[in-house]
């Protein structure tokens, strides 16, 4: 979803200036009361008049604490999501499992705590079914 213009921003901004009532504002542009309202405040407390950027890259919170991270895998490799959270939380960063698994992934770093579960299939009989008679 795009932003509005900024001319519509401008026109709006400027019907609040004259003292027209927001739901009029509203009815006339084709907008919601609500974004009146919210375009108005941003205004007043920042004076920011143009739209804020949308999207953009979000720096993760384990990035810098990547090698501790490494070490505490390579020196105990069977510790689950929720104990590296743990540990985690103990350096100060509070973070979901979630969060912990999408960053290992991110990093390829993967780890495996038990290499007999991680099978693709169930081990089946070697004889297979009996024959009949």
């Amino acid at each position: 979803m795009d932003p509005y213009s900024q001319d519509l921003r401008d026109r709006v901004l400027r019907a609040v200036e004259r003292g027209d009532r927001p739901t009029d504002i509203a009815r006339r542009f084709e907008v919601s009361r609500l974004w009146v309202y919210k375009v108005k405040r941003r205004v007043e407390r920042t004076g920011q008049r143009a739209s804020l950027p949308i999207g953009g890259y979000r720096r993760s919170k384990l990035a810098a604490v990547e090698q501790e991270l490494r070490s505490w895998i390579a020196a105990k490799p069977d510790l689950t999501l929720e104990e590296l959270r743990q540990r985690l939380a103990e350096h100060g960063i509070s973070v979901k499992a979630g969060a912990v698994w999408h960053q290992l992934d991110k990093w390829n770093l993967t780890f495996k705590k038990n290499s007999e579960r991680q099978r693709a299939r169930a081990s089946r009989r070697a004889t297979g079914a009996p024959d009949l008679a």
